[in-house]
């Protein structure tokens, strides 16, 4: 039991040898292992954490890349109403000079050599569209025609004293929505076209083609000559010749005949016919050609003109007839 006691050594140093230095080496370096047994379990487990954690979508990645182009377009903000008003106004205006130009214009009765048929201050309608395709105006028709020369040279153009109401009205009237002030025109009803003859003696009637026209249109208390019988007078081709119904007041081919044409209007001056009273409302009319223009006898000299034709033709081949004749007979007295 000394021996044991005495023995034991605390402390001391024990020897080395080469098995010692193995089991050494082998402990010092087992922490080193553990520690990188550790790192490596550790890179493990986050590996396989990364693994089982989802992963984001395309869409979910690319919302921030693409959210600008993937955007809806926003709609179109309307144009401001004032905006578009020039432009309507202008295209209004087109419109105007167009219908104005080619179609249909309007015209203001400025006196009272129309009445009752018009009044002063009415609006009428013109038809400018047949002239375009070769129609002349045909008896009985209304009428707006260009000065032929002289008959307004007394009569003064009504113009405004404001400047700018002239201007608006310049501007109105080049474009047709309203009479122009700078335009010589009148209106009067056609009585007689080219090749008739027109005559009125004493207080009427008056008649084309020797025929008598009943004219219920005459303002009340006229007479069919008025104050100034004419004729006969031979109207000559391309060329009308027109009276008004106030016979009264009406400065009409009567009292033109001094001038060249005879008191008569050449054909080419005539803007068109009036069809329609269109303002005021009260006075709206159409304007249709009087019945007593119907009648057969008024053109009696245009229909006359085949027959004599044809009785012109016959007398020239009667010679021939003659002959013929001549020649069956010689052939069965032989």
């Amino acid at each position: 039991m000394g021996d044991l006691v005495i023995g034991a050594r605390s402390g001391a140093g024990e020897p080395e040898g080469p098995g010692r230095r193995a089991a050494r080496s082998a402990e010092l370096s087992a922490p080193s292992a553990a520690v990188d047994d550790a790192a490596a379990q550790t890179a493990d487990e986050q590996g396989a954490g990364a693994e089982d954690s989802p992963e984001p979508s395309q869409s979910e990645t690319g919302s921030a890349d693409g959210s600008e182009s993937e955007a809806p377009a926003k709609p179109r903000k309307p144009r401001s109403f004032w905006k578009e008003l020039p432009i309507l106004i202008g295209i209004a205006l087109i419109l105007a000079l167009v219908i104005k130009t080619f179609f249909v214009q309007a015209f203001s009765i400025p006196s009272e050599s129309m009445q009752n048929t018009l009044q002063v201050g009415d609006r009428v309608l013109v038809d400018k569209l047949t002239p375009w395709f070769g129609a002349e105006p045909q008896r009985g028709e209304v009428v707006v025609f260009h000065d032929p020369g002289g008959w307004l040279n007394d009569e003064p153009t009504p113009q405004s004293s404001n400047s700018f109401l002239r201007g608006v009205q310049d501007v109105l009237g080049f474009v047709g929505l309203m009479p122009s002030a700078n335009e010589k025109d009148l209106i009067k009803r056609v009585i007689a076209v080219g090749g008739d003859t027109v005559e009125c003696e004493g207080e009427g009637p008056v008649k084309v083609n020797g025929v008598a026209l009943n004219e219920p249109y005459i303002y009340p208390g006229n007479t069919p000559c008025g104050d100034h019988p004419f004729g006969p007078v031979k109207v000559p081709k391309g060329r009308i010749w027109v009276m008004g119904d106030h016979r009264a007041n009406s400065l009409d081919s009567r009292f033109h005949m001094d001038q060249p044409g005879g008191g008569t209007v050449p054909v080419d001056n005539v803007i068109g016919r009036a069809f329609v009273v269109a303002w005021p409302i009260s006075h709206w009319a159409t304007l249709p050609v009087p019945s007593t223009f119907d009648q057969k006898g008024l053109a009696a000299a245009a229909p006359m003109a085949p027959p004599a034709a044809g009785a012109a033709g016959a007398v020239a081949l009667l010679p021939l007839v003659r002959r013929v004749r001549g020649r069956e007979e010689r052939r069965k007295a032989s």
